[in-house]
């Protein structure tokens, strides 16, 4: 593999202009002829059933086209896909709208008003009226699993969906180590927030049903929404337009899709919906949602000897389409970088009456990385040592690679301890330890948080999760030199529009503008898989280099016929190609690429045109890793937590763009601060929820967020061409242990051991007050 110019250079994304310009184009600036639009009547309880639904005074409001309920969905449509495969997982059938006459969860849609305008809409659906039988809510995931819990699916006869193990069963090494740390963790919920909430558009017209979706798979909802409303796929059209951020939470097939496509070829007209903010906070998937038993046993030196996690993952009321597979990358993922001999994981999979859980950024991961990185300070507070040098002496050592863990993953390449070091050394390890103590002799709570994580990418890869572990990409050259790619992969913001054409001009020649890279419209391109679990570059950008290379085998058997010479004489340099030691004998790219369309003068055997497609599929997952300092001070009178320094290093195998990883690495840890200091999705014991808007959910703002210190270490993977592991989930994955480490290490002098996430002002205060007493 050969680095060029393009590859490695710190391009500005491409995207950006008619992102920042207000250009592009959402689901929401689709307007067409005849356009009709749909609201749903959504229930305001947690679990009850419908004892009576009446709806005409609502078809009789003015400008109301039809009004459905779960009977008229139903004839017309099946049930939604659940795509993990875990042996005896329950599976309860969703549709689009509530079918059984029970609601499971507060905004479950009950029925669906279409009228002309979005406002006759909404006034129509004030006018149906629902009365409901309350039934019992079940909003504690340990509770919903315990014997005796209503059942939320009766049909299912339990609210367990399954259980997994990993690993073998750890109680005698438990037994037998010097020292058991044991915690019990909270993983929040956590909502996407993504700045365009979904929306749909479908026009039947035509003779095919177009579906415009703000979604990270246009491809997979394409073959969904084929099998659930019985059509031939070749008659469905998908265009995912600009998406206004997903994190996972657009990567899913939704009802609304189902429902509002079913709509259109029912009264044969385009409809639209668009969710309201309060709907994203009811009815899009959330995200992690667990409880977790950490026991972490070790010598007294810190030579760890096993782990045991039970993990109680919350999945809301239904089965989204990964709802059960997320959970399974915690259990996986358990032992991070660290060699431990014996470990075991459980991962209990729960419905309870709240919104269903899905993928969200990491979408397991950083579950897994909070737990054993918590449970790391923990060990070195108990044994009086340094958490670095704790993390020092367990890493798998980079010689051990590939590594199988006992929880099942084969690590590709690491070289943990090599990104611990430089860390230590740009934060200034040494002084700020000697900086706290001094602090904490005056009173002040300084505190330094440490994490070291590996995660894995190229989903699907989780154990829940089988297949997907592909991507296509068409490279077609024009007559002229330009050229355009055609990328199965769907990204909406992660910047491969740049960094997909930096890898053509690395491999053709051409330049960085010279290369159009288009996705998202299923008629347009080759059959893909998506853009979620930071896969796109290492699978896709792979994609787009076979497909590169195959362009360039040809321009070389071109080039040579032309100028009468070997292909093995032939020199690609920039954008010629010439014979070796003969400079004068020469082609530009272009003038190959117009002779391959003329076609007068080819090869035997070759045929017209210059345009390859490459499917990649990547024969294992990789593992990208790297460790995040945290520097924050604790006000003790108020809780208030200040992020005084913030650095990462991160090692995403061969970088393609500086600047865009830096992008992507600032976006994660916001996130991962966020849940360690900020955001929290809060049900009171009705299953109501209490943050269900911007003024409720506290979002971090740019004032929240510490300048950040970032560099790389490369440990490339052998597992793609390129050498690249992924990294647009990293920055979240690493930061939030390393902010709740800094806090807790800050609390140290006053006890305080742990305290489960957000770690607001208020609960920190809190603590504080009751240490005092």
């Amino acid at each position: 593999m050969a680095l060029s110019r393009a590859l490695g250079a710190r391009i500005r994304r491409r995207e950006d202009p008619r992102l920042i310009t207000g250009t592009a184009t959402y689901v929401d600036d689709i307007v067409l002829p005849g356009m009709l639009h749909v609201v749903l009547v959504r229930s305001p309880h947690a679990h009850a059933r419908i004892a009576a639904l009446d709806l005409s005074a609502a078809r009789r409001a003015p400008g109301v086209v039809a009004v459905w309920t779960g009977d008229d969905i139903r004839a017309r449509c099946g049930p939604l896909p659940v795509g993990p495969r875990i042996r005896e997982m329950k599976v309860p059938r969703r549709y689009p709208l509530v079918v059984d006459g029970v609601v499971r969860h507060v905004g479950d849609p009950v029925a669906a008003v279409v009228a002309t305008t979005p406002a006759l809409a909404r006034d129509a659906a004030d006018l149906v009226e629902v009365r409901y039988d309350p039934l019992p809510p079940v909003v504690d995931v340990e509770q919903a699993a315990a014997p005796g819990a209503p059942v939320i699916h009766p049909e299912l006869g339990t609210n367990v969906c399954y259980r997994m193990t990993f690993g073998e069963p750890v109680d005698d090494a438990l037994g037998g180590a010097d020292v058991v740390v044991s915690l019990r963790i909270v993983q929040q919920r956590l909502i996407a927030v993504a700045m365009e909430t979904r929306g749909v558009v479908a026009d039947p017209r035509g003779g095919e049903l177009t579906v415009w979706t703000s979604t990270q798979i246009p491809h997979v909802v394409k073959t969904a929404l084929a099998e659930m409303l019985r059509l031939p796929e070749h008659q469905v059209r998908v265009i995912a337009p600009e998406v206004g951020g997903g994190f996972g939470s657009k990567l899913d097939v939704y009802g609304e899709e189902a429902l509002v496509a079913a709509l259109a070829l029912a009264l044969g007209r385009p409809v639209k919906w668009v969710e309201t903010r309060r709907e994203n906070f009811l009815a899009t998937v959330q995200g992690r949602g667990h409880v977790e038993y950490v026991d972490l046993g070790a010598r007294r030196d810190g030579t760890l000897l096993a782990l045991r996690v039970r993990v109680l993952a919350d999945l809301g009321a239904y089965s989204q389409l990964l709802t059960p597979g997320v959970p399974t990358n915690t259990g996986l993922m358990a032992c991070g970088c660290y060699h431990i001999p014996r470990a075991f994981a459980e991962v209990t999979g729960v419905f309870t009456t709240l919104p269903p859980t899905d993928a969200y950024r990491g979408a397991g991961r950083p579950e897994a990385t909070f737990l054993i990185e918590r449970a790391m300070d923990v060990l070195a507070a108990r044994l009086r040592m340094d958490p670095a040098e704790v993390r020092r002496r367990n890493f798998i050592p980079p010689d051990a690679f590939p590594y199988r863990t006992p929880t099942g993953a084969t690590y590709d390449t690491g070289n943990y301890a090599a990104a611990l070091d430089r860390a230590l050394q740009m934060v200034g390890y040494a002084a700020l330890r000697e900086e706290q103590r001094r602090l904490r002799e005056r009173g002040r709570y300084l505190g330094i948080g440490i994490s070291s994580y590996v995660e894995i990418t190229g989903l699907g890869a989780a154990a829940g999760l089988p297949g997907g572990r592909w991507e296509s990409a068409t490279v077609r050259v024009e007559p002229t030199g330009s050229v355009v790619v055609l990328t199965g992969a769907s990204p909406h913001g992660q910047g491969e529009e740049t960094t997909f054409a930096q890898i053509v001009s690395d491999r053709l020649g051409v330049s960085v503008e010279d290369v159009r890279v288009v996705h998202g419209d299923t008629r347009a391109v080759p059959y893909g898989v998506g853009t979620f679990g930071s896969r796109t570059t290492p699978v896709g950008g792979s994609a787009v280099y076979l497909a590169c290379q195959r362009v360039r085998d040809k321009a070389l058997r071109l080039a040579a016929h032309l100028l009468e010479a070997s292909p093995a004489d032939i020199v690609w340099e920039s954008d010629r190609l010439a014979v070796r030691g003969s400079p004068d004998r020469a082609l530009s790219f272009a003038e190959v690429a117009r002779a391959a369309y003329k076609g007068a003068r080819l090869p035997p055997g070759e045929e017209p045109g210059l345009e390859a497609t490459a499917v990649f599929g990547s024969p294992e997952t990789v593992f990208p890793f790297g460790t995040h300092v945290c520097v924050v001070e604790v006000d003790p009178e108020t809780g208030q937590v200040h992020v005084l320094r913030y650095v990462a290093v991160d090692d995403c195998g061969t970088v393609l763009n500086p600047l865009l990883v830096a992008g992507q690495v600032h976006g994660g840890v916001v996130q991962g601060l966020a849940q360690a200091l900020f955001e929290e999705a809060v049900f009171d014991g009705q299953g109501q929820p209490l943050t269900a808007s911007l003024l409720d959910y506290a979002v971090p703002r740019a004032t929240h967020v510490p300048v950040m210190e970032l560099a790389h270490t490369v440990t490339p993977t052998p597992h793609n061409p390129l050498g690249a592991k992924g990294v647009g989930e990293a920055g979240t994955i690493g930061a939030t242990p390393a902010v709740v480490n800094a806090v807790l290490d800050a609390l140290d002098p006053a006890g305080v051991e742990h305290l489960d996430m957000p770690l607001t002002p208020r609960k920190i205060w809190e603590a504080l007050r009751v240490r005092r007493r």
